[in-house]
């Protein structure tokens, strides 16, 4: 087994020390959703400070930021998990049970 180096993390204080989310479209990093989902995260786009901590955090990619520079989750790839909205800190991001 090969010995890795660890190497030292600086600490992360200001969002430009994050590395940015995923670098393609939502499809390319997880499957179309199939139908499983029961809770999906809604915006409030009136709350939501762009801090761009729910598009990081998010696993499979599916919010991303339109035109208007306001982040919107494409459903159609979004699995219902709540990460997002547990990791909103103004709480911008509601889980809503979907109608089927």
């Amino acid at each position: 087994m090969k010995n890795f180096k660890r190497v030292p993390v600086p600490p992360l204080n200001h969002i430009n020390d994050y590395p940015m989310g995923s670098s393609c479209e939502s499809f390319h990093i997880t499957d179309q959703n199939s139908g499983w989902r029961v809770f999906m995260p809604v915006i409030n786009l009136d709350k939501c400070v762009s801090c761009y901590r729910c598009y990081l955090v998010c696993p499979d990619g599916a919010i991303h930021q339109n035109e208007d520079q306001k982040f919107e989750i494409d459903y159609d790839y979004c699995k219902g998990c709540g990460i997002c909205a547990n990791e909103c800190k103004i709480n911008a991001i509601n889980m809503v049970k979907e109608d089927k």
